[in-house]
């Protein structure tokens, strides 16, 4: 079966693409009925200085369990252009060749500046339209007062299938 949606999440040292680093990555190829066709997840190398130097501020204080265990996980974490060239791989062996894959995630125009940034073979793979939860989210809390409570992990893999799980809720509403 060939997949429609690349949900993808990064973990990043900080939201600035050219101060910060990707971290960690995990990607879930799904059809349009959200169906998993294959998973990816990886650590990506970053430097322990600039992760000691990045990851603080008041994120990373009321989260220091995530910023510990991903500082854990560098340790045995593969360099960007592997993770880049296994994430193009899993693309390859998911999505049509010659259609852009479209990006689907939570504020994953946020993720998009990263990948620009760090890997741009991968970005030139992806399509200009995403699929943005949060843009769900906005509408159905503003306008009609429903929310979808998430654990707030802030791991790749678990925030994916949350984005997922949080897009089936605002769905089940349409029915």
């Amino acid at each position: 079966m060939t997949a429609t949606l690349l949900w993808l999440d990064l973990e990043m040292t900080g939201l600035d693409p050219v101060e910060d680093r990707i971290c960690e990555v995990a990607a879930i190829a799904t059809d349009w009925e959200f169906t998993e066709v294959g998973r990816y997840q990886a650590t990506k190398k970053v430097g322990p200085a600039l992760m000691k130097r990045r990851m603080v501020g008041d994120f990373w204080d009321a989260h220091p369990q995530v910023r510990d265990a991903l500082q854990a996980a560098n340790l045995d974490g593969q360099n960007g252009r592997t993770v880049e060239n296994e994430l193009l791989d899993f693309v390859e062996a998911h999505f049509d060749a010659d259609t852009p894959v479209l990006l689907a995630g939570n504020s994953i125009h946020t993720d998009r500046r990263f990948i620009a940034h760090e890997w741009p073979r991968l970005d030139a793979r992806l399509h200009y339209r995403m699929l943005d939860v949060s843009a769900w989210k906005v509408v159905f809390e503003g306008r009609f007062g429903e929310k979808f409570t998430k654990t707030e992990a802030h791991r790749a893999l678990s925030d994916i299938e949350e984005s997922i799980a949080e897009l089936r809720f605002y769905l089940s509403k349409l029915a």
